[in-house]
C-alpha cells in the first residue's frame, strides 16, 4: 500500500518479509509492556540497551533511527500489521504477510492498555522492590520497614521506623524517609565510592581472593566505572539483588546517612560485570 515498512519488516517483491532481529525487538516491546504496564519504562529500557527506532530510507540517504519515546512504543502496540493484518480506511483485513506477535501477546498488551493510565502507573510503582529492605535502620539502630500510601491515584513509598508504627509518629526524631530519596542517595554514594582508588584496590584484592586471578586493576577500574550503565539495564528485581550484594547497612540520622559497603560484594559484582562484558563481546 506504499509508505515505510513497520519495524520488523522489509519489502521484497512488493510483499512484507519479516526481519527477525527487528521482530525480536517488537515481541520484546509487547512482552515488557504487558509486564510493566508503562510505555515510558519500556522506552527507557530500550534506550538504555542502545536500541533505536527503525531506520528510514529517504531521498538524502539513510536516516538513522531515533531514541524510543512513550509515543513510539504506543505506535508499535497499536499496529495490527504485527498480528498479520492489513488496515485500509480504518478496516482490518487478513494480510498476505506473516505476523510477528501472536494473538495472545497482542491481547495481553491491549488488556493492559484498556486500563486507565493512572491506575496502571500506581500498580507498577507499588510493585517496585524496596531496595533497602532489611538494610536500613533508624537513629536508635532499630530496623525501618518499607511502606507506601496512595493519594489521588499515586503511590508514595517510604521507610518507616518501627517506633512510629508501634507507638505513633511523635515518639522519635526520625519517623519516616521518602524511599526514592534515600535509595537515590545510597546509589549516588555507591557510585562515588566505585571511583575511589582505595576502594578499587581493595576490590581488586578481594576479586583475586575469590578466584578472579586474571583480572587486572585497570580492568577493575573500567568495570566499576561502567556500573551506572549496567545498572540502567537491570530490571527492578535485579537492582534489588545488586543492592543487597553491595550494601551491608544504611543508618539514618536526623541530618545524615551512613552507608556501609561490602567489599566482598564488590568483588562478586566485578565477576558478574566481567561475564556480562564477555557476553556482549562474543
Amino acid at each position: 500500500m506504499g509508505g515505510w515498512p513497520a519495524l520488523g519488516y522489509e519489502v521484497q517483491d512488493r510483499r512484507l518479509v519479516v526481519v527477525e532481529r527487528e521482530a525480536a525487538l517488537v515481541r520484546r516491546i509487547f512482552d515488557r509492556f504487558a509486564k510493566t504496564g508503562t510505555a515510558l519504562t519500556v522506552a527507557r529500557e530500550l534506550n538504555a540497551a542502545g536500541e533505536v527506532t527503525k531506520r528510514r530510507s529517504c531521498a538524502d540517504g539513510i536516516r538513522g533511527g531515533r531514541p524510543w519515546t512513550k509515543g513510539a512504543i504506543y505506535k508499535v502496540l497499536a499496529n495490527r500489521v504485527y498480528v498479520g493484518q492489513a488496515v485500509h480506511k480504518g478496516l482490518a483485513y487478513g494480510g498476505e504477510h506473516a505476523g510477528i506477535v501472536d494473538q495472545r501477546a497482542w491481547d495481553k498488551a491491549h488488556a493492559v492498555m484498556a486500563e486507565p493510565a493512572h491506575r496502571r502507573g500506581a500498580a507498577t510503582r507499588a510493585q517496585v522492590p524496596a531496595l533497602l529492605k532489611g538494610l536500613i535502620f533508624g537513629p536508635n539502630g532499630r530496623p525501618m520497614s518499607p511502606s507506601h500510601t496512595r493519594r489521588r491515584g499515586r503511590v508514595y513509598r517510604y521507610y518507616v521506623t518501627r517506633e512510629a508504627i508501634a507507638d505513633g509518629y511523635d515518639t522519635c526524631a526520625v519517623t519516616s524517609v521518602p524511599a526514592a530519596d534515600v535509595e537515590g542517595a545510597v546509589l549516588d554514594h555507591i557510585q562515588r565510592l566505585l571511583a575511589a582508588p582505595e576502594l578499587i584496590a581493595r576490590t581488586w584484592a578481594a576479586a583475586k581472593r575469590e578466584g578472579e586471578d586474571e583480572v587486572a586493576e585497570r580492568e577493575v577500574t573500567v568495570l566499576l566505572a561502567d556500573f551506572a550503565t549496567v545498572w540502567n539495564e537491570l530490571f527492578p528485581a535485579e537492582q534489588a539483588r545488586i543492592v543487597q550484594l553491595l550494601v551491608e547497612r544504611v543508618d539514618v540520622q536526623e541530618n545524615a546517612l551512613e552507608v556501609r559497603i561490602r567489599v566482598e560484594g564488590l568483588a562478586s559484582l566485578v565477576g558478574e560485570l566481567r561475564q556480562e562484558s564477555e557476553r556482549k563481546a562474543a
